[in-house]
């Protein structure tokens, strides 16, 4: 037997069944959660001012951020820029339900099947949240009142900006997300029924 045959034969067992189905009660919790934030620090706003960024839209003081950004000439800030805002609840709802699936019907190719789009969807969402920040830092407007170089925030860590320290991690909704998808991995990859001896 080959190692594919052996990777998506057979079955989950019942840890394994548990496991999908807390992987997807888990993702749904997190769409009700914030993914990531970015902090701005300065003296001047010493309560620091926050763009937070859920699945579906965008909160924290924006408004105060865009006015800050228009200084350096970094573009506008807007939930209608991101049109993956319409799309990622949608793919989370279809895993969501291939995983409550998946625990019913413990078959393994789907097992693997629903970690995968998991894995992918998470990693073109990292991704994505990579091309945007490198996008607003460093497509800034050259006729600008301040002139400063392309930066490109991080996705975790802190940067320096002028008198700005930016603090960008991921939140507690980010942080499920991530453990959805270790589980689903884990439960595909470990978690199977042993398989009966022929006589």
């Amino acid at each position: 037997m080959d190692f594919a045959s052996r990777l998506f034969k057979g079955n989950l067992n019942l840890i394994g069944r548990i496991m999908f189905g807390a992987a997807g009660l888990i993702l749904l919790a997190s769409l009700f959660l914030p993914w990531w934030h970015l902090d701005l620090v300065a003296p001047q706003y010493p309560e620091g001012l926050s763009v937070i960024v859920y699945p579906d839209k965008l909160d924290g003081r924006i408004d105060i951020i865009n006015n800050i950004n228009h200084y350096i000439g970094m573009k506008w800030i807007s939930e209608d820029d991101f049109p993956e805002f319409q799309v990622i609840s949608k793919v989370a709802y279809v895993i969501i339900g291939l995983a409550l699936i998946t625990a019913l019907v413990k078959k393994r190719w789907l097992a693997w099947l629903t970690a995968g789009l998991g894995a992918v969807g998470g990693m073109l969402g990292v991704y994505d949240l990579w091309r945007w920040l490198r996008d607003y830092g460093t497509q800034l407007d050259p006729m600008a009142a301040i002139k400063i170089d392309p930066f490109t925030p991080p996705i975790i860590g802190t940067n320096k900006l002028a008198n700005f320290i930016t603090y960008t991690g991921f939140n507690s909704g980010g942080y499920l997300l991530g453990l959805s998808i270790i589980l689903m991995l884990l439960a595909a990859w470990r978690f199977k029924e042993h398989e009966k001896q022929k006589e």
